[in-house]
């Protein structure tokens, strides 16, 4: 059987890291506040995803949106391999001109996946930002003209968008559906239908966006914890590790050795 193992790292595009993966490992449903654009190296997988069922094999790209609901399982016990690139939605608006998500979750074509590689080379190199956000710019394009833009019910907008602001905060469902002028079981329906997930799991997932960005920026990781709402320094450990596929330790090594690299070279 394989070895688990996950790194991420910055790259030369300020606001999008890489992450390459080898596990056999399944994935829990779990988001990302990024666009995601990746490579399958080796193997297989299946996943659920706010776009439908996603099967996949070595050479498919797959691309995830921004708060989209997904798992992910291997098709057997050799696991499989791939590569990530995250962008921020401001980056990727910034560079490419466009607004909307990826209405494709994975795609089967050579030329799409000789771009992705040009491109995960290009933000893998210091001395290549400019050709990273061309490749970048091309390899969106060509990934799908007839973006679609996700509607988010009126009524619970103001709900989503209190959770995203403060994920520490421990608003209450009462609270919660108080912004809505919704009855608790129309607010928990409509939350769901525009989100994919409950408000609790919502909440979580912000949580570990936040988390996330501060492990970025050096803070230790109890500091993390506590900053970003988790009960303590363990209780974040296993939620990101569930989600990710690495501990919070491991993902700011990647990060703090990394940068430590390329300000060496």
């Amino acid at each position: 059987m394989n070895s688990h193992r996950i790194e991420a790292r910055p790259t030369t595009l300020v606001g999008a890291q890489v992450v390459t993966a080898s596990s056999p490992r399944g994935f829990a449903r779990h988001t990302h506040d990024q666009f995601g654009i990746g490579l399958v190296d080796r193997g297989a997988q299946t996943s659920a995803s706010g776009r439908g069922q996603v099967d996949v094999i070595a050479g498919d790209l797959i691309t995830v949106n921004p708060g989209e609901v997904h798992d992910g399982l291997p098709v057997d016990d050799r696991g499989r391999s791939w590569r990530m690139i995250y962008i921020d939605p401001v980056v990727m608006d910034a560079l490419t001109g466009s607004v909307g998500e990826f209405a494709f979750p994975a795609r089967r074509d050579p030329a799409l996946a000789e771009s992705f590689r040009r491109l995960f080379r290009s933000v893998s190199d210091p001395s290549c930002r400019l050709a990273a956000e061309a490749e970048l710019v091309m390899l969106r394009v060509a990934l799908d003209d007839r973006r679609v833009q996700r509607l988010k019910p009126a009524r619970v907008s103001h709900a989503i968008q209190a959770l995203q602001d403060d994920p520490a905060r421990s608003l209450t469902l009462a609270e919660l559906s108080d912004m809505t002028g919704l009855s608790r079981f129309h607010f928990l329906r409509s939350f769901a239908l525009a989100t994919g997930l409950t408000p609790h799991a919502f909440r979580v997932q912000a949580r570990l966006h936040l988390a996330r960005r501060l492990i970025m920026t050096g803070q230790p990781l109890a500091a993390v914890a506590a900053e970003a709402g988790f009960a303590d320094q363990s209780h974040l450990t296993r939620l990101f590790a569930r989600s990710y596929g690495m501990t919070p330790g491991h993902f700011a090594r990647n990060f703090v050795q990394d940068r430590g690299r390329q300000s060496r070279g």
